[in-house]
């Protein structure tokens, strides 16, 4: 039985619900998968996941130990660390701490049979991933998201050097790799596209009764900086003071609550828009059903699920034309994109569609509901929870199986694009 070791920084995590999924499809197919966790979970989960906090102290000395053993595996890496990259002290001292948790999470999994080590995000998790696999002489690969190779990419070099295989989400992170990292071989950097579960059109696509109904926003996502609510906050005020009547919600909790109340109060919103914290999935069905616009403000994303799920319940959404967004959203047709930061861009674009929205009538067939449904069929055909599954289970199987092999065998040509919608 293949043994996969899958490893994300927190696990699991209720924004990041896509790691929980590839996990059961694995166990679907007969894969022994052990889940790892970084950082202490905070949500409920299954017993069994390895978490690497709190640190144990014998497990440490252990970990040193077989370094000491192994450590010709290791110091490359380590020689990276130290002298090579444009890494500032603190992110060197950081990585090298790393080092020794990726030798602790190899002492975790030295007696389990692992064959392979996975990890989401190219954050430090996947430095603890890349030394753990040198140590233990196993396979390692990576799925790269959005702001974890947008914006971060400490010492992302070394780990698609280092990978067998990355994963990325959209065509967009793939170009992104192959022109930032040209020596990565680009046979081994693969799509495969994230899904959402599509309701049925008896719980989608339905119209609101706009008869005496504020135009409602939405907003979906964590509260940091890169998410960039703030923006959405500027853009607020500006439609109260043309006179729009709206209301805004942002479901959604990070550490830029405070700061996001505090500009709130000072642009006089509290009666337009509400931070409503975490948002349960049955909570998040309301919502999204009375939204008349779903709208992302961030500076940086992969495909948010987001959009996927709204899109999915025939919303109207509205979105930066940034990243892989234009992949999902094809502007006045799947949806609106608007120019990234652009605030008067984003604030026309919002009076446009409440327009639109207020002439629409309970028995004509509107050029927004047209807009809905195909929406909601780009979803159906290509971001799938279902479909996306089981396409990812094929070609991780197939990509751990090349074990050793040269990069002309990492699997079917990317020009496939069928086969790249995974």
């Amino acid at each position: 039985m293949l043994t996969v070791a899958y490893l994300a920084n927190q696990f699991p995590a209720a924004v990041e619900p896509y790691v929980s999924e590839e996990i059961e499809e694995l166990r679907r197919r007969g894969v022994h998968v052990i889940p790892g966790s970084v950082r202490m979970p905070t949500v409920a989960h299954e017993p069994g996941i390895l978490c690497l906090q709190p640190v144990r102290v014998r497990t440490l000395l252990r970990a040193l130990t077989l370094v000491l053993r192994h450590r010709e595996r290791i110091a490359g890496l380590v020689t990276q660390v130290l002298m090579r990259g444009k890494e500032s002290p603190g992110r060197r001292l950081k990585a090298l701490l790393h080092t020794w948790l990726g030798a602790y999470y190899a002492v975790q999994l030295q007696e389990r049979g692992v064959d392979h080590i996975h990890v989401h995000h190219g954050y430090f998790g996947s430095w603890i991933a890349v030394v753990a696999a040198r140590l233990l002489d196993v396979g390692f690969s990576l799925t790269l998201h959005g702001s974890d190779l947008l914006l971060e990419g400490t010492y992302l070099d070394t780990k698609l050097e280092d990978c067998r295989f990355c994963v990325t989400i959209s065509e967009y992170n793939r170009r992104y790799i192959l022109k930032h990292f040209p020596a990565i071989d680009p046979g081994k950097i693969v799509v495969s596209r994230l899904g959402v579960e599509v309701p049925e059109p008896a719980e989608s696509c339905r119209r609101v009764d706009r008869l005496r109904r504020t135009f409602t926003l939405l907003a979906v996502g964590r509260l940091e900086a890169v998410k960039d609510h703030a923006f959405l906050v500027r853009a607020c005020a500006r439609l109260r003071d043309h006179g729009l009547d709206f209301k805004c919600v942002i479901a959604g909790e990070g550490r830029e609550r405070q700061r996001l109340e505090s500009l709130i109060r000072q642009n006089r919103l509290q009666d337009h828009l509400k931070l409503l914290g975490h948002v349960s999935g049955e909570q998040m069905d309301s919502l999204y059903r009375h939204a008349d616009v779903v709208v992302l403000t961030s500076r940086s994303e992969g495909i948010p699920l987001v959009l996927m799920e709204a899109m999915a319940r025939g919303r109207i959404v509205l979105a930066p034309s940034i990243t892989g967004i234009p992949e999902i959203i094809t502007s006045g047709r799947t949806g609106f994109l608007y120019t990234p930061g652009g605030l008067d861009d984003f604030f026309a674009r919002i009076l446009f569609l409440q327009a639109l929205i207020c002439a629409e009538t309970g028995s004509a067939v509107s050029r927004l509901d047209w807009i809905r449904h195909a929406a909601r069929v780009q979803i159906v055909h290509n971001f799938s929870r279902r479909k996306s599954l089981s396409q990812f289970g094929d070609r991780f199987l197939q990509l751990v199986a090349t074990r050793g092999s040269s990069s002309q065998d990492w699997g079917p040509s990317h020009e496939d694009f069928v086969l790249q919608q995974i």
